[in-house]
């Protein structure tokens, strides 16, 4: 076996990124700390947005490239958009979808760092957020698949297959640096749910730091040795997502309205919901097997 040098092993780099940048940041104590970089993370993938978009026009649909895993389409089937598609991949894509909006567990947390906080302005910020992320998310999902249309690849930044493009392996590294300064805001929610759940809420430094150091190292020993995110985009997105999604905020609204008897109709709807959901979840993974 040829040797490696150790800046290209996957799993050593992982290690030395998580303890090297991502141990520092999830030890500060307060979340409006990350404030600032979860806003660079945010600019990170608008820029990624707009490369998307900027690929579109500048990639040839007919180009040899896209159609080397179909010689035999001709260039009218290669560049003619497909509306629906329904096939084994879509058990994946569907939770990855009610996966890639699940922020409810950091409601609490950005709630109790806002100034002059009011159910108004947190009910603003969470409208503000949900429509940025979806519209980044719808934008990028387009003109994705309008670039490369069938031959689209499940990680799109893998058919930028050029190595001399300076723009593409910029934005691969501006995609690495916004996942990186992610992690420390969903830790953060992590480590206060653990703290709540065993009653220790007051800050004690050398607690602090020791749970923080044992979850991130089971995160790298899940990260080191599940092959692919996939699985567990897919597994996730099926059950906790839509359990934080669809299912606990209907269980909550019928419970806080189990003595409003107007409204029986709103209770029907949100009942119907749940129940919709467990469905597709049981098919879902009844089909991923």
């Amino acid at each position: 076996m040829p040797f490696r040098p150790w800046y290209v092993d996957g799993r050593v780099l992982v290690v030395v990124v998580t303890f090297g940048i991502i141990l520092p940041l999830c030890l500060l104590k307060n979340l409006g700390y990350l404030g600032y970089t979860s806003g660079f993370s945010l600019s990170c993938m608008v820029f990624f947005l707009i490369v998307v978009i900027y690929k579109k026009f500048q990639i040839s649909c007919s180009d040899p490239e896209l159609n080397s895993t179909s010689p035999n389409a001709t260039n009218a089937d290669m560049c003619t958009p497909k509306y629906v598609t329904f096939n084994s991949k879509t058990v994946y894509a569907l939770p990855t979808i009610a996966f890639a909006f699940v922020c409810h567990p950091s409601v609490l947390p950005i709630y109790s760092e806002l100034k002059d906080r009011s159910q108004k302005k947190m009910q603003m910020v969470s409208n503000i957020s949900f429509f940025a992320m979806f519209v980044m998310y719808f934008l990028t999902a387009i003109f994705g698949y309008l670039t490369f249309y069938d031959n689209v690849h499940s990680d799109l930044l893998h058919k930028y297959q050029s190595k001399d493009d300076i723009l593409i392996l910029t934005v691969r590294l501006a995609v690495i640096v916004a996942v990186i300064l992610t992690v420390p805001v969903l830790f953060f929610t992590v480590r206060s749910s653990l703290f709540e759940l065993a009653k220790k809420t007051k800050f004690h430094l050398c607690r602090h730091v020791l749970v923080t150091f044992i979850l991130l190292v089971i995160i790298n020993l899940l990260v080191i040795f599940i092959p692919t995110m996939k699985d567990i985009f897919g597994v996730v997105g099926v059950t906790s997502a839509n359990m934080l999604i669809f299912i606990l905020p209907s269980s909550l609204y019928l419970k806080i309205t189990s003595q409003d008897g107007d409204k029986g109709t709103q209770r029907i709807w949100v009942c119907l919901m749940p129940a919709t959901v467990i469905f597709l979840m049981s098919f879902s993974l009844e089909y991923a097997k």
